[in-house]
């Protein structure tokens, strides 16, 4: 054991709420209190970004007008998303893909403008900028998760429109809708597994020693 490793409770409590992390859809209203906000976004501040660079933006959407037009935008694209899934179209309407209305907080999370002056890690991978808002996001998520509230990750809308509406300049880009507060259950297994959405795949097929396909002992 290494001398810099927490202690074994402190061990169980992060490998617990990896474990245990959900992207909820149902919320149960409520508040989430200020200080516990603050926490949550402070943790994905902390986030590792490549060069430094920070790339990630929050915006805090309190206005109800604002909160209703971002899941019209939302509900817009979950109709387009379905004609695109053919035949699962009618399945993937039967599911709740968000809870805009729903969530104690409504948060929208950017890429800035002006990335490309930050060369450092991404002249030859450009979407590590988008990796950096991924690990925030990842924070958040988890601390989310230790605070007891249930946080869903919408991705449904077409950015464009969402930057329009939130007046963000030229050159950013919102990549998340994350909806966040109490919620009155946390899903046993993820949602999608638990409509029969989707099969999650087992870490051994996965991974590969030294070249792509070959497994390891």
């Amino acid at each position: 054991m290494s001398d810099h490793a927490f202690s074994a409770l402190e061990r169980a409590a992060v490998y617990r709420a990896i474990g245990e992390r959900r992207d909820m859809r149902h919320f149960a209203g409520g508040q989430v209190p200020p200080e516990v906000l603050a926490r949550l976004l402070e943790a994905a501040h902390h986030a590792p970004s490549v060069g430094l660079m920070q790339p990630w933006r929050f915006l805090r959407i309190s206005d109800p007008q604002l909160r209703q037009q971002a899941h019209e935008l939302v509900e817009a694209e979950r109709v387009r998303t379905a004609e695109a899934l053919g035949e699962r179209s009618d399945a993937f309407m039967r599911l709740k893909v968000e809870g805009i209305r729903d969530c104690a907080e409504l948060l929208a999370v950017a890429l800035m403008d002006g990335r490309e002056k930050h060369i450092f890690g991404r002249r030859t991978l450009p979407e590590m900028d988008m990796a950096s808002v991924a690990c925030a996001i990842q924070n958040l998520w988890l601390a989310a998760r230790a605070e007891g509230l249930g946080l869903g990750w919408v991705s449904l809308f077409d950015p464009a429109a969402l930057a329009e509406l939130l007046g963000m300049p030229a050159g950013s880009k919102p990549v998340a809708l994350l909806c966040l507060g109490p919620v009155e259950a946390f899903y046993e297994k993820p949602m999608l597994v638990e409509q029969g959405w989707a099969t999650p795949r087992p870490l051994a097929e996965l991974l590969f020693e030294n070249r792509w396909g070959v497994r390891g002992d």
